[in-house]
């Protein structure tokens, strides 16, 4: 069998949670044999995930992973080591941000690969109610003192979108209604960039997802499986449908597509 290039999503993907905590989530054990035998074969296996480095960095040591693609595509982790992470668009942020300064929109930012949020406006975690990051508000804060944007956030919530024009200039996802995150979302990108580092075939790539942020990993250059617990249009997209995350879903793929014994 040729070697095989396996991406994951983290959330709901690789991980089950219980609750709404995803820092709790744990790895079923199905899947944590699936990917031992997938290693055992000597296939390459990769988380793929929209979190920062900063945040998926925990989550690649716990599950065991030498290499992953984050920051929505933006980032590549190799064999352990941060190899890069590209900012978003700064011109563009920076306009995002004077637009909502002038329609009265809270707005935030993460001005380097860490777990902290910036925001000169008080009313940002009020309006959020948000304990995704640790939020530190700086009176006067001045974005066009920063180099890059890692991450940018608008306190809008569904529907107004359209108020800011400046966000079709743009990559964005909404997780919940409160906010909108301004993040990269090309994950195939990606996994194209850390192909190149490693000499692999975009041919022999295959890609495990769930939600809306993995509709960028998908493509037609390789197989695409989406969780049975996946949103309608990814299972739509998809080459092949596995039962849930919770109901042995990577495992039962494997097994199906004659990768593990």
């Amino acid at each position: 069998m040729k070697r095989k290039y396996f991406f994951f999503d983290i959330d709901d993907t690789l991980t089950v949670r219980f609750g709404n905590n995803a820092n709790e989530a744990v790895i079923p054990d199905s899947a944590r044999e699936a990917l031992r035998l997938l290693e055992e074969k000597g296939h390459f296996l990769a988380i793929c995930t929209g979190r920062s480095h900063s945040m998926a960095e925990p989550f690649r040591q716990r599950l065991g992973f030498q290499n992953m693609v984050h920051d929505g595509g933006n980032g590549v982790t190799l064999d352990g080591k941060l190899i890069e992470i590209l900012p978003l668009d700064r011109e563009a942020v920076l306009a995002l941000f004077k637009e909502c300064d002038e329609k009265g929109i809270a707005w935030g930012f993460n001005p380097d690969d860490s777990i902290r949020r910036l925001t000169p406006d008080p009313r940002f975690y009020e309006i959020t109610k948000d304990a995704y990051m640790k939020t530190e508000v700086v009176p006067g804060l001045d974005p066009n003192d920063y180099p890059e944007f890692h991450k940018a956030y608008a306190a809008i919530r569904p529907g107004e979108e359209g108020l800011l024009r400046s966000l079709r200039q743009l990559p964005w996802l909404r997780y919940q209604d409160e906010y909108i995150f301004i993040e990269p979302t090309n994950k195939a990108a990606g996994i194209r960039r850390m192909l190149e580092m490693i000499g692999g075939d975009p041919k022999e790539v295959v890609v495990f997802g769930d939600n809306w942020n993995d509709i960028s990993m998908f493509s037609s250059e390789w197989t695409n499986i989406a969780m049975g617990n996946a949103i309608p249009r990814l299972k739509e997209l998809a080459d092949y449908v596995t039962s849930k995350n919770s109901e042995d879903g990577i495992y039962n793929a494997c097994l199906h597509f004659g990768w593990i014994p």
